[in-house]
């Protein structure tokens, strides 16, 4: 399952996102929303947000481990 990781550079919390991602075992593609106006206007509050490609639906912070894996079963 492909996953993206929408957050920013210097986001503790974004870090602490990948952290769970690592700690799971999934690898996400990053963007930094910074990057892009749109992106920046949607998820500018709400980051970090894991996103599942295949179905669309976005997890927001915050999410510990389980509700991690959840998401992604």
């Amino acid at each position: 399952m492909k996953l993206i990781l929408y957050s920013t550079t210097f986001c503790h919390l974004c870090e602490q996102a990948e952290a769970l991602l690592t700690q799971i075992g999934i690898q996400a593609a990053h963007i930094d929303i910074v990057d892009d106006d749109d992106l920046l206007e949607r998820y500018g509050t709400r980051i970090p947000v894991v996103k599942r490609m295949d179905n669309g639906s976005e997890l927001g912070w915050p999410f510990d481990v389980e509700a991690l894996q959840r998401f992604i079963e």
